[in-house]
């Protein structure tokens, strides 16, 4: 009677886990559809370009092509207005070092408007590159569990504002695909991190310890020779760019600024002003970095090693912001393609949607908000259970019509 009961109860159960799997698949996918509408609309938006984060980078390039001081907060505050800075938003300079100069300097050859939907195209450009070597990076068809990768809420939302961060995403991803076949290329590739190098401390200093260790001297060359090409063709469009740089980051002191990561909100709760509390995450992750790679060192691949890494890196960062999260994509998709469980690729699927979904909302604003601190620490358990289910019976297997539902969200 009991078993009788238990295999009437079976179709019972297997329509209910249907029926969750297609609402969370039906949200996820009108999330993300809402969310590419609104990109799409804030584009299309009269003075779009002066809206998001984009437009320091063409008031950077007009004043770079103008001779005038890149960094001068007044006369990057009238450019800015004149494309449609809001009135209540101060003036915007771009925190990078140097080198992105050399990234910026083509815009002001296109009008702001026309310079902008250039620039997302090559972010978009730029994503679509990343994914496809990292795919190849682990021997994988061209699958729709691919979309999730397209469709991580933070590349949403670094394309929403127009962010540098993807560029980051780009060359991490081809010195992963690239590091054991073409060195040089690979150390190269990885002079694009240099735009925002406090995101990756603990994965640098392994990265350095484990070049010299491993003697590969090509990819060290390439790393020196791409950052010194480019650190001579920014001295040529500006001579005084390094000292200019240093006087603004002098004055600015971006780290004290309330941004919502985790170190930041550390010192802020502990002890505002000692910022040697801000950077305490940083130093001793990559002492335990270094202690992960010491104990791994005989078998260290990039890939598999380098994705804890990575997330590590963000956890303990100095600073950061949601759009910066975009560089976590070869780690989503190392977790997905290991992955043998549907309920981790719907955990995913789910918790990237909220975050569209409380993005769409929110707007910008959400992005300066205390509110998106669960995000990393999220993304770090999700990984470590992808992990611990690469054994589970596959996606495809259990949910074939699953996969490709998911990969549209």
């Amino acid at each position: 009677m009991n078993n009788a009961s238990a295999v009437g109860a079976r179709p019972w159960r297997t329509i209910a886990v249907r029926l969750s799997e297609f609402l969370v698949v039906a949200f996820c996918t009108l999330t993300f559809a809402l969310t590419v509408l609104g990109i799409g609309h804030s584009l299309l938006e009269k003075n779009a370009a002066g809206t998001r984060d984009f437009v320091e980078y063409w008031s950077t390039s007009h004043l770079l092509a103008n001779h005038v001081n890149p960094y001068d907060s007044a006369a990057l505050l009238a450019t800015e207005r004149s494309i449609g800075l809001p009135p209540d938003v101060s003036v915007m300079v771009l925190p990078n070092p140097p080198i992105a100069l050399l990234l910026v300097a083509p815009l002001h050859f296109l009008p702001a408007a026309t310079a902008l939907w250039a620039w997302c195209f090559a972010l978009v450009l730029c994503l679509g590159i990343s994914v496809t070597a990292i795919r190849r990076l682990h021997s994988r068809p061209a699958t729709t569990l691919d979309l999730l990768g397209y469709s991580f809420a933070p590349v949403l939302c670094c394309l929403l504002m127009g962010q540098m961060s993807m560029l980051i995403l780009l060359g991490l991803a081809l010195f992963l695909c690239w590091n054991k076949t073409r060195p040089a290329a690979a150390g190269c590739a990885l002079c694009f991190c240099l735009l925002k190098p406090h995101l990756l401390l603990p994965f640098a200093v392994v990265l350095l310890v484990w070049a010299v260790q491993s003697r590969k001297y090509r990819l060290l060359a390439g790393s020196v020779i791409g950052l010194t090409a480019a650190i001579a063709v920014v001295l040529a469009l500006d001579p005084h760019a390094f000292a200019q740089y240093s006087a603004m980051m002098a004055a600015a002191r971006v780290d004290k600024t309330p941004i919502p990561c985790l170190s930041n909100a550390l010192r802020r709760a502990i002890a505002p002003d000692a910022m040697w509390l801000q950077y305490l995450p940083a130093a001793l992750g990559s002492i335990w970095a270094l202690d992960y790679y010491r104990r791994r060192r005989t078998s260290w691949d990039w890939a598999t090693h380098g994705s804890l890494l990575v997330l590590v890196s963000f956890a303990v960062a100095p600073y950061s912001w949601l759009t910066d999260q975009c560089v976590l994509v070869p780690v989503i998709l190392h977790g997905l393609y290991l992955t043998r469980s549907r309920a981790i690729v719907i955990a995913l699927a789910l918790a990237s949607a909220v975050l569209q979904l409380s993005v769409f909302g929110g707007g910008t604003r959400l992005m300066h908000s205390p509110l998106v601190l669960w995000t990393v620490p999220v993304w770090i358990a999700w990984y470590i259970l992808a992990v611990r289910h690469s054994h589970a019976e596959p996606v495809s297997a259990t949910a074939p019509g699953l996969q490709s539902s998911l990969g549209a969200a």
